[in-house]
This record gives structure tokens, C-alpha cells and sequence, in this order.
């Protein structure tokens, strides 16, 4: 067939959306194209700034455009979005990864054409976004995190510090952040040199002697190195003022949603981990919190903290409506096998590289389950004996999504039967295998009694 006769991929497709735009956005540009019979200029370049922000939305209004999709590159989306949705026009933000596997398109132009194209034919999958109530929670958690990085980048300087001075301050103590090792810092940049002295800091709850430590801080005390360790310590203390700040701003942000549950029930509930305040937690009770944002207590789940599940309530909402079920929230989370089918066979199962916050959390409270003596910490453990610590933690990273999407979901509450009945359980299905595949066989499996020989 010759190319003047050759039909158009879409041809033979039915528009979905008839008042459909794209656009493609770029750090200083914004390319915008809209249905040929719009404007006598279908395509369109506006600049970054608010006003030209919003001379393109009221152009988008004068081509009759309702709906509107947005190529999501880095944060340069979150303003122009902003803008749209105030002019009342419906923002599809797609996937950038999926929209650019496609070759052939060199210029933004052709790419704003492009996704105008898709998306009138309803070829494009929205984004999963929360609503702005919990978008704004989002943003709060998200700055607290950079803080408490950027906080522990001065705690690998401190003690990058007192290395090079040979202060093995480190290797005596489990925290150079703790009561003692911030005691004894604090002396060393105040000016003692006494190793005895300084020794005798220690928290009575620490391990080794006073001799032990003594011995670890007898250094070689430099200038240069005490003067970097000296504003380590300084920023230190602002960042920790600084993510002080920002959780009395969080807790008065949560304050301001509706109250869902009533706060004597929670206090009918155990609460699996201590009441007291370890380190990089926040300053208030986020349990009490969560609770009467989402009416069920999540660290009811075993491996669940507060921060864990302030992670997956900040970047997924506790409105689970936008997943029609457990499998589609698990998928989204990229914790469940991406079966690739081709020729009737099945020749990858790997997970999907999903880069979600909730879902690391999630993986880091699997982890965290090595050792715990129920149902979740038993199930962990037989999955890492057959199939090995990574595919176990995401096995187990999966099964609490589950747990944590019926909780919201439904309203249900998580009981952990122990580890015991979980073996029971496990013990039970296998017999019952057994027995199915020997009645394959022709064959009869029955229990052995106290008088029967086994050979």
C-alpha cells in the first residue's frame, strides 16, 4: 500500500472525549494543543509565570476544552495543574514513563499533539492523586522527612569528626546522639580534654566502664576537626528545632479534619509499641491523631507504627474509594507479581519499579517482623525460608496493604490470632494437598495410630 492511501493508526477509533487538550510541559515553555476545528492556531506555546498561567487556561475555556492532559515532569506540573483545576477544567496527569515509550516524536509540538490525540481517544490513565485536604498533609510529612535526613547527614559529619581525631566515641556507646553521647560531645566542644573526666558522662544504663570510654576518647584533639564538629552540633540542634516546629504544624493541620472516631474507644485498644518518644518521632500523639482522622486504628497491625502509618495515610489517603478493590490498591503500591503473558506462558513475574513511599515504609515494617511471634512474623519467616529475604519482605509488604485497605475500607478491626494458629493453619493445607493429590492417585492418606509400624 502506498503512503498516500495508508490509514492513520486511529482511524478506525470512536473519540471518547471530544473536548480534549494535551499538553507538555517544560521548565521555561508549555506547549498546548487543542482539536483542529478549535482555533485557527491549534497549538499554542505559553510561558511559566501565574499570568501566563492563566491566559491559557481562559484560552483553553475559549476553545470549549473540558478536560485536559498533563505529562507529570518532576514538580513543574503541581503550579499549571493548580490553575486548570480553578478554572473548573477536569487535569488528567499521566504517567511520563508509558506516554514516551512511544518513538517518533522529536519536538514538543508533536508531543502536546500527541497526548491531545490519546487522550481523545481515552487511551491515557489518570494519575492516582489524593484530594487537596490530604495533598496539603502530604507536603507537611514530605518536609518533615527532608528534615530528619538532612539531620542525620550532620550526625555521619559528627561522627566522621570524632573519628579523625580517633574519639571511638562510636563503638562505646549505641547513639552518639543519645543522653550521653551528646552530653559528652557538648563537653568536647565547650573545651574538656579529659578523658577520665568526660567518662564519667555516661548514662547509668550504659554498658562499659568508665575505664572502657575513657579509653575511647583519648584522641588527638585538632582544630579543624573540633571546629567541623562544632558546627555539626550546631546544626543539629537547628534542624531539630526546625522539625519541631514543623510537627506542631502538622499536628495543627490534622486538627483540622473531621473528627471520625470517638477517643474513648481508643483507649480500649492495647497499643503494641511504648508510649514513650523514640528518636525522629514526632513531638505529639499521632496515634490519638490518625484515630480520629480515619476512625480505625492502623498500629493495631503488627510491624505498624505511627510513622508508618502516617507514610501510607499522607501519599494514599484514607479514602479508598479510587481502588476498586485490594488488588488494584496492591498494584498501585507495586507489591504484587507483574505477570507478563506472551505465547500463552507466563515469562516474568518481577514486580513493577514503582518508586512509592508508602510502599518502602510498608517493606521497612515487613522487615521489621523477623522476629515477632505472630501470625504476620510466622508468615514472614516461611517465606523467607522458600523464596528469600527480598521477595519475603515484599510478600509480607503486600499482605499488609491488604490488612490496611480493609481497615479503611471497611472499618474493620485487625486481631492477630498468634503465631500458633498460623501454623496451625499452614499444617492444615497441607494435608489437605496431600490428600487431594494421592485421591489423583488412587491412593488413601489417613492418620497414623500409637500401634501402626512406620518403616
Amino acid at each position: 500500500m502506498s503512503k498516500r492511501h495508508r490509514k492513520k493508526p486511529t482511524a478506525n477509533l470512536r473519540p471518547v472525549h471530544l473536548n480534549a487538550a494535551g499538553i507538555d510541559i517544560g521548565a521555561r515553555r508549555h506547549y498546548v494543543a487543542v482539536p483542529a476545528d478549535r482555533d485557527q492556531q491549534p497549538v499554542k506555546s505559553f510561558g511559566c509565570l501565574t499570568p501566563d498561567l492563566h491566559d491559557m487556561a481562559k484560552w483553553l475555556l475559549a476553545c470549549r476544552i473540558e478536560t485536559v492532559a498533563i505529562e507529570s515532569t518532576g514538580v513543574y506540573w503541581v503550579p499549571v495543574v493548580a490553575v486548570l483545576e480553578k478554572y473548573g477544567l477536569e487535569v488528567k496527569l499521566v504517567d511520563a514513563y508509558r506516554v514516551k515509550n512511544v518513538p517518533g516524536r522529536k519536538t514538543d509540538v508533536q508531543d502536546c499533539q500527541w497526548l491531545q490525540e490519546l487522550h481523545s481517544f481515552g487511551l491515557l490513565a489518570g494519575a492516582f492523586r489524593p484530594d487537596q485536604q490530604i495533598a496539603v498533609l502530604r507536603s507537611y510529612w514530605r518536609h518533615r522527612e527532608g528534615l530528619v535526613e538532612s539531620c542525620a547527614k550532620q550526625i555521619h559529619l559528627m561522627q566522621k569528626s570524632l573519628e579523625q581525631m580517633n574519639l571511638q566515641l562510636h563503638k562505646v556507646i549505641s547513639d552518639i546522639t543519645g543522653v550521653t553521647g551528646m552530653r559528652i560531645i557538648r563537653s568536647i566542644i565547650s573545651g574538656q580534654r579529659d578523658p577520665v573526666l568526660l567518662a564519667k558522662m555516661k548514662h547509668p544504663l550504659v554498658k562499659n566502664s568508665h575505664e572502657t570510654i575513657a579509653k575511647a576518647l583519648t584522641g588527638e584533639y585538632r582544630q579543624e576537626h573540633l571546629f567541623a564538629l562544632q558546627q555539626a552540633v550546631e546544626l543539629y540542634d537547628i534542624y531539630q528545632e526546625k522539625i519541631l516546629a514543623c510537627d506542631q504544624k502538622i499536628a495543627q493541620y490534622m486538627d483540622s479534619f473531621e473528627s471520625k472516631a470517638d477517643l474513648e474507644d481508643l483507649t480500649t485498644k492495647p497499643k503494641r509499641k511504648s508510649t514513650s518518644r523514640r528518636k525522629n518521632q514526632p513531638y505529639f500523639d499521632l496515634r490519638t491523631h490518625l484515630y480520629q482522622m480515619t476512625g480505625v486504628d492502623l498500629t493495631q497491625i503488627d510491624g505498624i507504627d505511627t510513622m508508618t502509618a502516617q507514610t501510607v495515610i499522607c501519599e494514599c489517603g484514607f479514602d479508598m474509594s479510587a481502588f476498586p478493590n485490594e488488588k488494584h490498591f496492591s498494584s498501585w503500591l507495586g507489591l504484587c507479581p507483574n505477570n507478563r503473558i506472551t505465547g500463552g506462558k507466563v515469562f516474568k513475574t518481577k514486580t513493577r519499579p514503582v518508586h512509592n513511599r508508602a510502599a518502602k515504609a510498608l517493606r521497612l515494617a515487613a522487615q521489621s517482623l523477623h522476629h515477632s511471634k505472630t501470625a504476620l512474623g510466622a508468615f514472614y519467616r516461611r517465606m523467607r525460608a522458600r523464596l528469600g529475604a527480598p521477595k519475603a519482605i515484599t510478600a509480607t509488604a503486600h499482605k499488609l496493604a491488604i490488612l490496611i485497605y480493609r481497615m479503611l475500607k471497611f472499618g474493620m478491626d485487625y486481631v492477630d490470632k498468634g503465631q500458633q494458629y498460623y501454623e496451625q493453619q499452614y499444617h492444615h493445607r497441607v494435608i489437605e494437598n496431600l490428600r487431594k493429590r494421592a485421591q489423583q492417585m488412587g491412593y488413601e492418606i489417613r492418620p497414623t495410630q500409637p500401634g501402626d509400624l512406620v518403616s
